[in-house]
């Protein structure tokens, strides 16, 4: 029988190639941080306070304002503190819930997206029976049902790998903890956690992706038959935005899925608009520019209009 130390923490070596720039990478991923807590914070604080946006629509997008500022703060604050030159030592049971809630609100996330989709198609497709279909219950049902299955997913994919034996060296050669970086260090059989891991994961982002596209494809069809110019615009506008903000999420995931060789640069780069990116990026695409949303943030705080433009200016640049 082999004997193993037992690892008590993990070592996180950072972003790959990237030694000398550690300066430049805290001041631009903490700027990046700060506007996505900013920019998720205040759509949130419109959309509670406003009841012009009490509806189905502005309901998901809270959610997912909310599931933005966690997502990005999974992998940022630590991120942020070794990059100030503090230790990069994360704890056993730090890294373990660092995993859990980076799958737990990412697969959320990729839910969310499916259930809006459908909430667009329902309000383009059947636009009578719109309050009828999306009513309150069902908004909550679907809402509930997102973050229960992202737990689900991340519980199975969270025991699967570390009820695994570890044991030195525990230098984890990413900038956070995620499956494939952590299972590296295992010492026994990881080949049922990596398979179920890949499986699950892609499956998962396969299966929403799919939904999504049938969800678009009979609003494209629905929009080609709307007899009014302003209505096809309208439409198309707010789909299109939603649109954007799927393929951003759902880009990433893919190209390090579909990479023939896997490029730890590659994956940090990728990885890092995802975390921090598309977060930040959401309201803008989704609300900044929506004359209600402005309304209700000028509403409750005149002041918020300067954080507005301020953002509208980091995406134009």
């Amino acid at each position: 029988m082999k004997n193993y130390t037992v690892v008590t923490e993990f070592i996180l070596l950072g972003i790959p190639e990237t030694e000398g720039l550690e300066t430049v990478l805290f001041v631009l991923f903490l700027s990046l941080y700060l506007c996505t807590l900013s920019g998720n914070a205040l759509i949130l604080t419109a959309i509670i306070s406003s009841s012009r946006l009490h509806t189905p629509m502005y309901f998901f997008l809270g959610n997912l304002s909310i599931l933005d500022m966690s997502f990005s703060s999974v992998s940022s604050p630590k991120m942020l503190f070794y990059l100030s030159g503090q230790t990069p030592a994360i704890s056993f049971q730090g890294c373990a819930a660092q995993l859990f809630f980076y799958h737990f609100l990412g697969s959320t996330e990729c839910f969310l997206y499916t259930v809006m989709a459908y909430d667009r198609f329902v309000a383009i497709c059947h636009p009578l029976h719109y309050t009828i279909i999306m009513n309150h219950r069902v908004c909550s049902i679907l809402a509930t049902s997102t973050w229960m299955c992202g737990c689900v997913h991340a519980t199975v994919l969270t025991s699967l790998t570390f009820q695994l034996p570890y044991c030195d060296p525990n230098q984890v050669g990413y900038y956070f903890c995620d499956i494939p970086a952590v299972l590296a260090l295992a010492c026994a059989d990881t080949s049922l956690a990596q398979w179920v891991g890949f499986t699950n994961v892609g499956l998962l982002t396969l299966i929403c992706f799919f939904l999504i596209l049938i969800s678009y494809t009979c609003i494209g069809i629905s929009i080609s038959r709307i007899r009014s110019a302003e209505g096809r615009r309208r439409s198309f506008s707010t789909c299109s935005a939603h649109l954007t903000a799927i393929l951003c999420a759902c880009g990433p995931i893919i190209i390090i899925y579909l990479q023939p060789t896997p490029s730890p640069l590659l994956g940090s780069i990728v990885q890092i608009l995802n975390n921090l990116v598309t977060p930040m990026l959401n309201p803008l695409i989704y609300s900044l520019r929506n004359k209600d949303v402005k309304f209700a943030l000028n509403k409750v705080y005149p002041e918020a209009q300067y954080l507005l433009c301020l953002l509208l200016h980091l995406k134009s640049s």
